[in-house]
């Protein structure tokens, strides 16, 4: 950790991020989805065996929602780096080093010993709000890129804050946490790095080879490995735009 980071913000510790992975290794989410877009989210605590739901959105109960069968996966965050074999959870945690030093860097290209050095983004004059019925934003709050992989968006927040603490509004009443407590903002990176989203799947999926391509996502360029989270986490920005495209 000294080595890859040796430039690294006093915030981002070794010691943080150890605790960040024994404690969100105590939990997993079992997520439930009808028709694509309605969700319910069952977190337990694999310490004392304790469930509970933790978002189940306004229309689960609609019958327009129930016309198909339910999807249903589960997201154990024990599984972070401890899935594979040793060679592969060494990739992934790698892959995950290599992807928080490049959301977190700054200082001189080639030098790759700059990465967590950045708390936050750079610009913070923008809000990063969206439309979001379950997750809607807290009034004067913005939730701009936090964290290790810049978690941002209410959306975000809010899943990351259920998952995380059980309780969404932890991290929608108050986003500056994953810029004061070094241990929610390794969480919140972890959360982001093991949670699929609604399109895509997760980069730990990705990282042990769980994931496959479509023949879509062929065509597309996209197949295992290292460069599928990159597009993961900033794909529209970042992927197939030339060596020279600043991000």
């Amino acid at each position: 950790f000294n080595d890859l980071f040796p430039l690294r913000d006093k915030f981002y510790t070794y010691a943080a991020f150890i605790k960040a992975v024994d404690d969100l290794g105590r939990v997993k989410i079992k997520v439930t989805k009808r028709m694509r877009s309605v969700y319910q989210l069952i977190r337990t605590d694999k310490t004392t065996g304790k469930s509970a739901v933790v978002r189940q959105d306004v229309d689960w109960n609609e019958n327009w929602a129930k016309q198909k069968p339910d999807s249903t996966y589960t997201i154990d965050y024990g599984a972070f780096c401890a899935e594979g074999t040793p060679l592969i959870n060494k990739k992934e945690l790698a892959a995950f080093f290599a992807n928080a030093a490049h959301e977190t860097r700054h200082g001189e290209n080639g030098k790759y010993n700059d990465g967590l050095m950045y708390t936050h983004e750079l610009n913070t004059s923008l809000p990063y709000i969206a439309e979001n019925d379950e997750y809607p934003p807290v009034a004067g709050k913005k939730y701009y890129g936090r964290g290790p992989l810049q978690l941002s968006y209410n959306g975000n927040y809010g899943y990351a804050s259920d998952c995380i603490f059980g309780d969404e509004k932890v991290l929608l009443n108050n986003p500056d946490l994953l810029e004061t407590d070094p241990v929610a903002a390794f969480k919140a990176a972890i959360y982001f790095w093991m949670t699929p989203q609604t399109y895509k799947p997760s980069a730990h999926d990705v990282m042990i080879g769980k994931w496959q391509p479509s023949a879509a996502d062929k065509a597309s360029g996209r197949v295992p490995g290292f460069g599928m989270t990159i597009n993961i986490i900033n794909g529209a920005i970042e992927c197939n735009k030339g060596e020279n495209m600043s991000s």
